[in-house]
């Protein structure tokens, strides 16, 4: 993989349509307050995809 970093979507509607260009997505909330929070960089890029280093399993809500 050659990405630099994570790349996240505002909302919901906006990341299953990206996640559908790969197969069936499988949407994770990320708890992006607690990791600004907690000191983590976040960049937004021309096209709206927010981008931040790494997140970690504590930030991530994995649906049932």
């Amino acid at each position: 993989m050659s990405r630099q970093h994570v790349h996240l979507s505002a909302d919901e509607v906006t990341a299953t349509k990206v996640g559908q260009r790969h197969g069936k997505p499988v949407i994770l909330k990320v708890k992006a307050g607690e990791i600004w929070q907690a000191g983590r960089e976040f960049l937004l890029s021309e096209n709206g995809v927010w981008l931040t280093e790494r997140v970690e399993m504590m930030y991530l809500e994995i649906p049932q």
